[in-house]
């Protein structure tokens, strides 16, 4: 069929044509804001997951529900190498600009502006980030040099400025994982600060299954302040028929049940499989309905496209030790392993290989459930590891 139509969208980050089976976070959300909205205290929000179930496409769709609702709207992909400092900086004034023009602020928005003139010296000394907002720092506020206390007075000040004009702050954040402890505990205090003032400003992030301990290990509080939802595979076979069938079918285009079933079972219900299978198997059928034998057909295809556009991604960067071990626990299986068994197989005690787990979960190709154990952040990277492992390790030499 034409590839020009081709309906299914499998980039990264990229939003499904049906967005299914996410019902009950979008829900959360709303109420989130509207509970803000009305002067009520409510919990952040930090969606965790897998690579490829749709984190991403859930920040955006929240994103343009707050639009809807005039709410000021920040986002960015947390980097490793990239400073907090620098970035909150930068986006709150975004913020403080969506929230009113300069010309139009009130002496709280001037407050505001003079506390993040006091922060950005204090962690930006070159001034970039204020360059035109036309005010005075405000000494003694947000300038101790103490990350948790500035942060937290600049936060307090925009969520009054914001409740003032009768708006809110959202900040929306992947990759959240990647934030240094100081950075996650100053954020969390910050949050803090201003639910108790039940001030309409939020945090709703996105990031890999560990930020959970990663949150509790900052600040013991984070899970009275953050709501931790869960995303992953389309649990109910139905999502996941719609996520493939729907798009062709706003196309006059069918599948027979045979051809559902099979994509269905191959893909265990992860969206991006689902979008990249039907994107392949649009390109190759010849017309309408499209059968068992097209979606046969079609699975060496698919598979060659996920090795080389999701899954050799990830591991371009381990080397040819962190190939080994990923692919010793691939032959364990699955599910998370103890890190006793991964080592045995590689030929070395758990102490020799801890560095090299360690290196893979700072990579972000595992994440640890619990203590002791390491799990794939990729599903079914086990399965792309056994097949590709020969190649793998002899290019990694």
């Amino acid at each position: 069929m034409d590839p020009r139509t081709n309906p299914y969208a499998p980039g990264a980050g990229t939003q499904p044509p049906a967005l299914v089976g996410r019902d009950e976070q979008i829900e959360a959300f709303d109420i989130l804001l509207e509970r803000l909205e009305n002067g009520y205290a409510e919990k952040s929000m930090i969606i965790t997951g897998l690579r490829g179930v749709g984190k991403t496409v859930l920040l955006d769709v929240f994103r343009e529900k707050a639009e809807a609702r005039n709410w000021a709207t920040v986002e960015w992909e947390v980097e490793k190498s990239a400073s907090l400092e620098s970035k909150i900086a930068i986006q709150t004034r975004r913020a403080l600009l969506q929230i009113a023009p300069k010309a139009k602020w009130s002496d709280r928005a001037k407050r505001a502006a003079a506390i993040l003139k006091s922060f950005t010296i204090t962690f930006n000394p070159d001034g970039a980030v204020t360059a035109g907002l036309n005010v005075e720092a405000l000494a003694g506020v947000g300038d101790s040099g103490a990350l948790s206390e500035d942060l937290s007075d600049l936060f307090v000040a925009l969520g009054e400025a914001a409740r003032e004009r009768e708006t809110g702050v959202i900040f929306l954040l992947d990759e959240i994982q990647y934030l240094e402890s100081g950075e996650l505990e100053a954020l969390i205090t910050a949050l803090h600060k201003c639910a108790r003032r039940s001030l309409p400003i939020t945090l709703v992030g996105a990031g890999l299954p560990q930020i959970p301990r990663l949150a509790g290990e900052a600040r013991s509080y984070s899970e009275r302040l953050f709501e931790f939802p869960v995303i992953g595979h389309l649990a109910l076979e139905s999502h996941a028929r719609d996520a493939l069938t729907l798009p062709a079918r706003s196309l006059d285009v069918e599948y027979e049940d045979a051809a559902v079933d099979l994509i269905v079972e191959y893909t265990q219900g992860y969206p991006y499989f689902l979008q990249e299978y039907g994107k392949v198997l649009w390109d190759e059928a010849s017309d309408s309905p499209i059968t068992g034998y097209d979606a046969t057909q079609a699975l060496p295809l698919v598979d060659a496209k996920l090795d080389s556009n999701f899954f050799r991604v990830r591991v371009v960067r381990a080397t040819n030790l962190e190939l080994q071990y990923l692919c010793a626990m691939a032959e364990l299986g699955p599910d998370p392993q103890r890190a006793g068994d991964v080592a045995r197989r590689i030929d070395r005690t758990s102490e020799q290989a801890a560095p090299i787990r360690a290196r893979l979960i700072d990579k972000g190709l595992l994440y640890t459930p619990e203590h002791g154990y390491a799990a794939f952040t990729v599903p079914q990277f086990e399965k792309y590891l056994l097949r590709s492992q020969t190649n793998l390790l002899n290019e990694g030499k």
